[in-house]
């Protein structure tokens, strides 16, 4: 398979979180005067295509510089399940997909497909999106996955606004990216991928660039 795109491109105009700043981008040197080109940063952690460390919800989870390689280049599983809006990944659906699928194993990385990416620029986008029902949550706990990615901007539903999901994974030190995009382009139940946060010290979450391939 031909390396996937599954970053979100930051910009200007990309949607923020209710209550995050707007990404900025401030021209700082030029060719013309300074001999180079140059531009300011202004954005939240937790901007695009991200990912969340535990820190992000506990007080002593591990923060996103101490995370280790091997956990963000690793095999992965794809579950592909539609969703409309306020509309939850639950338990049974989950064991749909091994019935199905086969089992996934302890450990496993999982990647949830939903369609919402598609509603990027709708003003419901942050606050109807479909997500992890608290049963979906504690099962994937029981399996200790390492990592859930997600193609909606939370991996709880838009309307928790207690976070509740994020606290059980977090609590549990299971990693969180969300607002992955082309999931849709990935063919296989199982892939290989690269996250790639920058390496902020004591940083509850990092934009990263999401590669499958």
């Amino acid at each position: 398979m031909k390396p996937i795109d599954l970053t979100l491109t930051i910009s200007k105009s990309i949607p923020s979180f209710p209550g995050s700043p707007k990404p900025q981008f401030i021209f700082w040197s030029n060719i013309k005067e300074d001999g180079y080109n140059l531009e300011l940063l202004f954005l939240s952690s937790h901007t695009g295509t991200h990912l969340d460390a535990p820190f992000h919800f506990v007080k002593n989870g591990i923060k996103i510089d101490q995370i280790p390689l091997d956990r963000l280049m690793r095999q992965a599983i794809l579950v592909k399940l539609k969703k409309s809006k306020n509309s939850p990944i639950t338990k049974s659906e989950i064991l749909q997909f091994e019935k199905k699928n086969g089992n996934i194993p302890n450990n496993s990385s999982v990647f949830f497909f939903t369609g919402w990416q598609k509603n990027l620029k709708n003003n419901n986008y942050f606050t109807e999106n479909p997500g992890l029902a608290l049963s979906a949550a504690k099962y994937l706990v029981q399996k200790k996955i390492n990592l859930v990615g997600i193609d909606s901007p939370s991996i709880d539903l838009g309307q928790d606004e207690s976070f509740t999901v994020h606290h059980v994974l977090s609590k549990n030190n299971i990693l969180i990216v969300e607002n992955l995009a082309n999931l849709d382009k990935i063919s296989s139940k199982e892939f290989n991928f690269t996250i790639l946060p920058l390496k902020l010290k004591d940083a509850t979450g990092s934009p990263v660039r999401a590669v499958a391939f």
